[in-house]
């Protein structure tokens, strides 16, 4: 399997003719839903629309694999008999541990974003596109492959044009991004994008388990459901901005969905063509140990006759040769709006201040620029809450993407606060240029009530030496709705006029059987109730008051009563009895 993954063909000019005669053919009688007939025209070739709307690419538009899923299907009938293995039921094999990876991340969609429906076939279709299945499951036990899978440096020759993002931390190159990974993922996107699928505390792109939840979550972002045609399109082509791609992304897709079996990591069938052949861009070897250069997705094993590229090798990609008799050099491209945004200003945005808990009714809006100062329609802003907070935005995400109005405002989407409080910082950047980002801060606060009030209205009364027979109950409400959550604190105060505690008169128990005077750390629950403890007295006859403070300001005081029995109850008084 390794050598067959190794076999790179050299095609020369009526290869490539017949190839593409070939693919054509084989796309009209294989592509689910899509009426392209296997030709790819100008149009298709153009970004979508929707993905321009969207959070540009998981892997920077990189190369990818362009074999079609086999005609067979991928489960034969039993009644075939003895013979050659039908070509489906092995290409239908996905390596174990690469399998595994995929379930366990739809299962972990299923309970984070139910309403996705990310089906594990997709990401299986993805990751047989853009790695060959991890190299045919060149994992460890762990899922971390066996080498780094690195797709060709984004220098603008022949590729996108992506500078150093994360100091070659991911792709060991600190000049150019390179897509990182059995998935893919460009630094920049797995910085936000990236999570622990096997819950080892780190999130490696080159862990299988890790990169696959991180692509489910890339794909259910945007509130996308991905059992709609029109959504499922927008996220595949969110991932790779090209039709080809989402034409054979669907073709794979409904490939597995027609079956599939585990086969041993390491042993899966591997692809022989890339994407960027056709182009005349296919990278070559570089000479070993030249910086600056990145590698070509690599071969999953390296033949036994032929050494093997490093790490998957180090590639450079070969520019385009000009024909004899065409021009000498193309007409300058025009300047993108993305392309002329000088900086960024806050479009207006309010003082941002939330209770834990709750939703800001505040929204962040930022404008894009111009040197001199004039709006700039249709560019992409990137939102991200940085830092160490639970606040999210609404849909439960820590990063969103927003394309500007006519007047050039993008408005982030509204935040949900989570439960530590503090200040929280909300980045905002141009996707596509590097330029300042501009910072806002939101303030989470304590969850707070501005009203407190009993349950009930038995009296609270006590023989000496006794215990009182209810419990105090107080139900907190902020603006007439339930507070919950609210921090409170119960003082046996001295007297009105002093808020002091005690120190005779009712208490409260510690867990030791001691007297206590003052509870702290209380908090009401879900319908904003609070129960206090048993209260108990000393000797002490008299009234003495019970105050319940919330965060917020709620106030609340209640009268307790210590009496012998068979007497009348004293008459209330500012301060207790002696």
């Amino acid at each position: 399997m390794a050598a067959q993954f190794g076999r790179r063909l050299r095609k020369g000019a009526a290869t490539t003719a017949v190839a593409a005669v070939a693919v054509a053919a084989l796309s009209a009688s294989q592509a689910p839903g899509v009426n392209d007939h296997g030709r790819q025209t100008a149009a298709d070739a153009a970004p979508s629309p929707d993905a321009s709307a969207s959070d540009g690419s998981a892997t920077g538009n990189s190369p990818y694999y362009t074999d079609l899923p086999p005609l067979n299907s991928p489960s034969p009938s039993p009644s075939t008999g003895p013979g050659p293995t039908p070509s489906g039921t092995t290409e239908a094999g996905i390596p174990a541990t690469v399998l595994d990876a995929y379930k366990k991340a739809e299962a972990a969609l299923r309970d984070s974003k139910p309403g996705c429906n990310l089906p594990w076939q997709l990401l299986a279709a993805i990751g047989r596109v853009e790695s060959g299945q991890a190299r045919g499951g060149r994992v460890t036990a762990d899922g971390t492959t066996v080498s780094p899978i690195l797709g060709p440096q984004l220098d603008g020759n022949g590729f996108a044009l992506i500078k150093d993002t994360d100091n070659g931390a991911y792709d060991g190159n600190s000049s150019y991004d390179q897509a990182v990974g059995p998935m893919q993922f460009i630094p920049s996107t797995w910085a936000w994008a990236g999570r622990d699928g096997n819950g080892d505390g780190k999130k490696d792109p080159n862990n299988v388990y890790d990169a696959a939840l991180a692509a489910g979550h890339y794909l259910c972002r945007n509130n996308w459901d991905l059992s709609d045609q029109n959504d499922l399109d927008r996220a595949i082509l969110s991932y790779n901005n090209s039709r080809e791609y989402l034409n054979l992304v669907m073709r794979w897709l409904e490939y597995y969905r027609k079956g599939t079996h585990e086969v041993p990591d390491g042993t899966g069938t591997l692809p022989d063509n890339r994407s960027d052949e056709a182009a005349g861009a296919r990278p070559s070897p570089s000479a070993p140990g030249t910086p600056g250069t990145g590698g070509s997705k690599p071969e999953p094993s390296p033949r036994p006759d032929k050494p093997g590229r490093p790490g998957g090798g180090t590639t450079t990609p070969k520019p385009p040769t000009t024909p004899p008799g065409s021009p000498s050099a193309p007409p300058s491209t025009p300047p993108t709006p993305t392309d002329t945004v000088h900086h960024l200003e806050d479009a207006g945005t309010a003082k941002l201040t939330a209770m834990a808990g709750d939703a800001f009714t505040k929204r962040i809006s930022t404008r894009a620029e111009t040197k001199a100062g004039k709006a700039v329609a249709k560019v992409r802003i990137r939102f991200t809450i940085v830092g160490d907070t639970d606040t999210t935005f609404t849909n439960g995400e820590s990063v969103a993407t927003v394309s500007t109005n006519s007047s050039g405002v993008a408005v982030a989407p509204a935040l949900q606060a989570g439960e530590k409080t503090g200040d929280v910082t909300v980045r905002a950047t141009v996707v596509g240029r590097t330029i300042a980002g501009l910072d806002y801060t939101a303030t989470v606060t304590e969850r707070a009530a501005d009203t407190l009030a009993r349950t009930g209205d038995a009296p609270l009364t006590c023989t000496p030496g006794g215990e009182f027979a209810n419990q105090v109950e107080v139900k907190a409400t902020y603006r007439g709705a339930v507070a919950d959550g609210v921090a409170a604190t119960a003082t046996l105060i001295k007297s009105a006029d002093d808020p002091t505690a005690n120190d005779k008169g009712p208490y409260f128990k510690d867990a030791d059987g001691k007297p206590v005077r003052v509870l702290t750390g209380l908090r009401t629950d879900p319908k904003g109730l609070l129960k206090l403890p048993k209260l108990y007295a000393d000797d002490t006859t008299g009234t003495f008051l019970l105050r319940v403070n919330t965060e917020g300001g709620a106030t609340l005081t209640v009268e307790l009563t210590v009496a012998a029995a068979g007497t009348s109850s004293p008459s209330p008084s500012a301060s207790p009895s002696a």
